[in-house]
């Protein structure tokens, strides 16, 4: 019976790693308003222009 219980443990693990990495994502973003935005925006040096 160690071996039916260790199989159906190892098929489990699998199972639920196998769901978590395919279902639906679970992250709570508002869909309109101000997103983050973290970065300095680009400004081409005089010289360049």
């Amino acid at each position: 019976m160690n071996i039916n219980q260790m199989l159906q443990g190892v098929i489990q693990y699998f199972t639920e790693g196998f769901a978590r990495i395919f279902s639906p994502a679970k992250d709570d973003y508002k869909d309109i308003g101000v997103q983050p935005y973290e970065c300095e925006p680009y400004h081409k040096p005089v010289d360049e222009m």
